[in-house]
């Protein structure tokens, strides 16, 4: 596979990951290597990572507590403290191994180190390899808000071993896959159209599956790498999605959800709004709501529950002047952005979804 080109970097797959990493350790820029990993990716990734490593510069591991909840400021601060403790400095490299949670913080912890050093991400789950790595956005969550605090910076390079897969729960491959399935939503109709029954897929055809998710993510990211306008196409289903994750994640009576378990409950209402909004056909929204239903268990609320995912609305970073700002399709393969939606409609999106 080729390596895409991304703004100011690359994303290399499989088989180049570990030339370029040799070829660029080697170069002499770098006086330390950190790998940043959480507890699974220390048992089941670090390890092989480590047997690619071709390099005679000293390297530490930093380990975080693995989970969404780990996301946070405290854990900065420990990480940035073990830097210090450690020696880096700005010209050490920092390597996040791991999912998500592990190359946003890492990214934010090496943005902010000493006003910046590098990093590399090298994602290890299906969810970080087609969607967090890749685009520069870094960050953690302030309580249980989302992303909320954060910069944009780009990495040296993406490392996308899709070899790591095999060490995943199939509800991690679930989660990611809501990613790759909102890609085909809002991009690309013949991708879209490739998910609609997965038991044609097998495994083999998942490295050219995730190549063309980042492809759309990237291709994207170079056209509004600031999120001024077209990038908003990438929160479909997260307005609401990202409110129930927060949701699911602070209420104890709550079967916490993975991010992509709960993006694809807010792209089922998200699609419902796009279809009463006459954006979208009925068929397209029967389509959508069948194909993802097929692959994720519904999830039941209470109309308590309802309300309190309703006023988490207003947290949601695509909001302007005040208003809560909606991603929607205006087809499948397309989507518009800065659309407003009564509260009425989101009601009735929730009590379809739940028939």
């Amino acid at each position: 596979m080729q390596p895409i080109e991304s703004s100011g970097y690359s994303i290399y797959f499989n088989q180049d990951c570990y030339p370029y990493l040799q070829q660029l350790l080697a170069g002499g820029q770098y006086s330390g290597i950190f790998i940043l990993t959480d507890e699974n990716t220390s048992t089941h990734c670090l390890p092989g990572f480590l047997a690619n490593l071709a390099t005679d510069l000293p390297f530490e591991i930093i380990e975080i507590e693995a989970g969404e909840e780990h996301k946070n400021i405290t854990t900065c601060t420990e990480v940035w403290h073990a830097l210090t403790e450690l020696g880096a400095e700005r010209k050490s490299l920092l390597i996040n191994l791991g999912g998500g949670v592990v190359t946003d913080l890492g990214g934010f912890v090496a943005s902010t180190f000493k006003r910046g050093m590098d990093f590399i991400n090298v994602p290890t789950t299906l969810l970080s390899m087609v969607d967090a790595s890749v685009g520069g956005k870094t960050g953690v969550d302030l309580g249980v808000l989302k992303n909320q605090i954060g910069v944009i910076t780009n990495p040296v390079a993406v490392l996308v071993d899709t070899t790591f897969l095999e060490t995943l729960p199939a509800s991690q491959m679930r989660s990611g896959l809501a990613e790759m399935l909102k890609h085909g939503l809002i991009a690309d109709k013949a991708y879209w159209e490739q998910f609609a029954n997965l038991g044609n897929l097998t495994t083999d055809d998942m490295d050219g599956l995730v190549y063309r998710s980042v492809e759309i993510k990237n291709e994207v990211v170079k056209a509004d790498p600031f999120e001024k306008g077209l990038r908003k196409i990438l929160n479909f289903g997260h307005t609401l999605g990202h409110a129930i994750e927060s949701y699911c994640l602070e209420n104890p009576e709550k079967e916490t959800l993975l991010h992509g378990e709960a993006i694809a409950i807010g792209m089922v209402l998200e699609s419902y709004i796009s279809w009463q909004q006459d954006l979208i056909s009925e068929a397209e929204y029967i389509n959508i709501k069948e194909v993802i239903s097929g692959i994720y268990t519904p999830v039941s609320f209470t109309p308590e529950d309802i309300n309190v995912i309703n006023t988490l609305l207003v947290h949601d970073k695509k909001n302007e002047n005040g208003e809560i700002r909606f991603t929607l399709l205006e087809a499948t393969g397309r989507a518009v952005i800065n659309k407003t939606v009564e509260n009425t409609l989101i009601l009735k999106a929730f009590e379809d979804y739940q028939n």
